[in-house]
């Protein structure tokens, strides 16, 4: 049987359009999702959209559409980016749709009759832009930190409340027996630090009088299901469940991907969910960070934010996903320039790579060459282990050293001065060098990748420029 691999990213927010960060977010489960595919898995990489919520409500009021219609349009957005950025992905949801609605209301259910829910009334000081709850010690002159353009509400009510304090202990022991449960390792260590500290429950409800928009509460009318309560289960209803039981297990458990600002709801609060549904833990959390904006944070105030519709406009999709995976750490924060843009796209991508198979294949054409590929395994050991570790830029590093070697020796040589056996002895080992090169580059650039691949066997002719080079 063909082994199975299940990756998401998180549910992007619809209250604008997509940025950045997620994109970055996106391409680095995309070229896992691609490497898994190569080493022979049956994949399924799904994403979606997150729907409900206050700011959700608010946006579509300021602009006199419905939530419905607000969300309609933004989410509309986000599924065009798979084709924007050439995704591979097999699964979509947005937390509207009737069946991931069915699915959160059945996981309330099921937590309900687990104990882990019950109603109080509370007080806390809430971040809108977070859509969570904040403590003094996580305030900067009572702002949040990530959004301190907004002020901190002060909420009031009764509510629903998730037992989180239950599953300290539960977490604790899935930490210690999974050491690799969240990567980096860092971020492993600040959610053991966090859940040492000692867990709060937490509002999981909104009174539907003040706030309409979410996943009714069953069996209580006058209650809505909490933005992160709902967002979260569609890890699982993205895969049919409860619906299609045989679906869920086929793929469960799930590798997720998010921003180091989710930390706490994928590792933690998520986690404690589904011990309390009855269903096992997520397989893996990867954290990555965030991206600047040459070496400021990105805001809209500044005017800095990067757009991925207009950059990809400007490049090119498969420059765009190599600057993602090379240039941005992948656990780490990372900057975008448009100089260190163009600065790549030249260097890199035009003249040492595009001109490189521009050249050989040129030259093949001319001898009338037909090269025959060895099914050689695609990536070394070590480059198996940099992929499970999320490592894209060392491996892209890797390759590119490869392809500057085959420059130089291409120039030291310098075939078209030589007789012609020696240089179709020549050129045929560069070809078969090259096939390989196109091969390892499949999940990283499938396009490129796919246009390297077919130039370098049977009967060879020259290839149409790769990157022209921008001025």
């Amino acid at each position: 049987m063909q082994k199975k691999f299940y990756i998401t990213t998180t549910a992007p927010y619809v209250n604008a359009d997509p940025h950045i960060g997620f994109a970055l977010e996106i391409v680095q489960a995309d070229a896992l999702a691609r490497y898994k595919r190569l080493m022979g898995y049956d994949v399924a990489f799904g994403f979606g959209t997150d729907e409900h919520g206050v700011k959700i409500y608010r946006k579509a009021l300021e602009n006199k559409k419905s939530p419905q219609e607000y969300c309609d349009f933004f989410a509309k957005r986000f599924d065009d980016l798979k084709a924007l950025l050439n995704l591979s992905t097999t699964h979509f949801i947005r937390t509207t749709d009737e069946r991931h609605i069915k699915a959160a209301q059945e996981f309330w259910t099921r937590c309900f009759k687990n104990g882990d829910i019950y109603k109080k009334n509370y007080h806390v000081k809430y971040c809108v832009g977070c859509e969570l709850e904040k403590t003094d010690s996580e305030l900067v002159a009572n702002r949040c930190p990530v959004h301190p353009n907004m002020e901190i509400e002060n909420y009031e009510e009764e509510n629903y409340f998730f037992k989180f304090s239950n599953y300290e202990k539960k977490l604790l022991a899935m930490y210690e027996d999974n050491p690799q449960f969240v990567i980096p390792a860092h971020r492993l260590l600040e959610i053991k630090t966090f859940v040492k500290k000692g867990l709060q429950d937490f509002s999981i409800s909104r009174l539907k009088t003040k706030m309409p928009w979410g996943v009714d509460v069953p069996g209580d009318d006058k209650h809505v299901m909490y933005v992160w309560f709902d967002a979260l289960v569609f890890y699982i209803s993205t895969i049919g469940w409860p619906g299609d039981q045989k679906e869920f297990e086929a793929w469960w458990p799930v590798v997720q991907v998010a921003g180091k600002d989710n930390l706490r709801q994928q590792s933690a609060i998520w986690q404690a969910m589904l011990m309390s549904a009855g269903l096992s833990p997520s397989k893996q959390i990867v954290i990555h960070g965030f991206i600047t904006s040459a070496g400021q944070k990105m805001s809209k105030s500044l005017g800095n934010v990067v757009d991925p519709f207009n950059l990809i406009k400007q490049y090119g999709i498969d420059p765009v996903r190599y600057y993602l995976l090379k240039e941005i750490p992948p656990t780490e924060d990372g900057d975008y320039s448009d100089s260190r843009m163009k600065e790549i796209y030249n260097s890199d991508l035009a003249n040492e790579l595009g001109n490189l198979v521009s050249r050989i294949t040129t030259l093949a054409e001319k001898d009338g060459i037909t090269c025959a590929v060895e099914n050689k395994t695609v990536y070394n050991k070590q480059q198996q282990e940099l992929f499970d570790a999320f490592q894209f830029n060392i491996i892209l590093e890797q390759i590119w050293e490869n392809i500057k070697i085959i420059n130089r020796e291409t120039n030291s040589f310098a075939p078209w001065n030589k007789s012609s056996t020696e240089r179709k002895e020549f050129l045929t080992g560069v070809l078969q060098k090259l096939h390989l090169i196109g091969q390892q580059l499949l999940p990283f650039m499938p396009t490129t990748a796919e246009k390297i691949v077919q130039a370098t066997q049977g009967t060879i002719s020259k290839i149409t420029p790769l990157f022209p080079r921008l001025k």
